[in-house]
């Protein structure tokens, strides 16, 4: 201590490097501990939010086990990197679940899921992320119509390819009351992604490395 009673300036910054080096350890326990709960809650929250568009499928282990990464330049709608989450049975493809977006909505790009089995028939079709208009675009959304159900069971041959379109278009599917740009926007989404399956199914399924 100097003369003036107060503590010497090296005393004080060891003293806060000491509290620093406790602090940024507190805060690597923490993170070591939360962590692997956090990624567990993650996983988790993931495999939840596949499931739906898997209804009546039988299948073997976690749904995010075999996952596929199709980089640009490909034919699948969007044209960014696409994310596949392959689903197998006994060994055997029993679905591939494409991350996709469409990119033509009404008021911006539409994040959809689309499941679709290894016979080409789709097993669903999920909203993940827009922001269409409430009241109308957000109808996509399966918590608030069934609109989106309409796809479950569909080929590339039910209905036949130039009838992928909103019925005022001359097509099967229905549109939303009050909007028409949206729901042209996911028909046209799942159909490419339909086409793309069917001409590279065999590259979907692969071994990753093959």
């Amino acid at each position: 201590m100097n003369d003036s009673g107060k503590p010497p300036i090296w005393a004080s910054g060891a003293i806060l490097a000491v509290l620093a080096a406790i602090c940024t350890a507190l805060v690597a326990i923490t993170h070591s501990t939360t962590a692997p709960r956090i990624a567990a809650n993650a996983q988790a929250y993931l495999e939840q939010s596949l499931k739906p568009v898997l209804e009546g499928l039988e299948y073997d282990g976690k749904l995010s086990e075999s996952t596929l990464t199709i980089e640009p330049p490909h034919e699948l709608p969007g044209g960014a990197p696409v994310t596949v989450y392959r689903v197998y049975a006994g060994g055997a493809p029993v679905a591939a679940l494409f991350v996709v977006t469409a990119k033509d909505g009404f008021t911006g790009p539409i994040k959809l899921l689309v499941g679709i089995a290894a016979s080409g028939e789709i097993s669903g079709v999920r909203v993940l992320e827009h922001r269409e208009t409430p009241g109308l675009g957000d109808l996509i959304e399966s918590s608030k119509s069934d609109w989106v159900e309409q796809f479950r069971k569909r080929s590339l041959a039910d209905p036949d390819r130039e009838l992928w379109a909103i019925k005022r278009d001359g097509g099967v599917y229905d549109q939303l009351t009050g909007a028409s740009i949206t729901p042209r926007s996911v028909i046209k989404a799942v159909k490419e992604t339909l086409l793309y399956f069917e001409a590279n199914r065999e590259q979907v399924f692969a071994e990753v490395g093959e």
